[in-house]
C-alpha cells in the first residue's frame, strides 16, 4: 500500500509563492511509481490536473494555466515530489491532491486522474488579492 502525504500548503498574496511537497510511503511493486502528480480542486469545481513527473527520465507535464509558474520536481528520495508555485493567482486557490501512479499506463492518459492509484488527503491552499 502507498500513502502520499502532502505538505506545504497556506494562505499568501497575490504574487507569492509556495512549494509544496509529497512523499510516498510504501513500496510500489516496481519499487518506484511510474509517475507522481499534483491535482487541485476548488469549492463547487471539478478536480483538475496540475502538472506530473514521471519515472525515471523526469518527463514532465503541465496544465496550461500553471505553464511558466509553477514547477514540479523530484526529490532525492525515490517516492518524494515538490510543486514550486510562483506568481500565485486568487484562481489558484484550492485543495492540492498528490497522486501516485503504480502501474504503468499510456502517457496519452497522465493528466486524468483515473490514471493514478494512490491519493493524499490534500493540503489547502488559500490566494487572498
Amino acid at each position: 500500500q502507498v500513502q502520499p502525504v502532502e505538505s506545504g500548503g497556506g494562505s499568501v498574496q497575490a504574487g507569492a509563492s509556495l512549494r509544496l511537497s509529497c512523499t510516498a510511503s510504501g513500496r510500489t511493486s516496481n519499487n518506484y511509481p511510474y509517475a507522481m502528480g499534483w491535482f487541485r480542486q476548488a469549492p463547487g469545481k471539478e478536480r483538475e490536473f496540475v502538472a506530473t513527473i514521471r519515472w525515471p527520465g523526469g518527463h514532465t507535464n503541465y496544465a496550461d494555466f500553471v505553464k511558466g509558474r509553477f514547477t514540479i520536481s523530484r526529490g532525492d528520495g525515490k517516492n518524494t515530489v515538490y510543486l514550486q508555485m510562483n506568481s500565485l493567482e486568487p484562481e489558484d486557490s484550492a485543495v492540492y491532491y498528490c497522486a501516485v501512479q503504480s502501474v504503468r499506463r499510456p502517457t496519452g492518459i497522465i493528466e486524468y486522474s483515473t490514471s493514478y492509484d494512490y491519493w493524499g488527503q490534500g493540503t489547502q491552499v488559500t490566494v487572498s488579492s
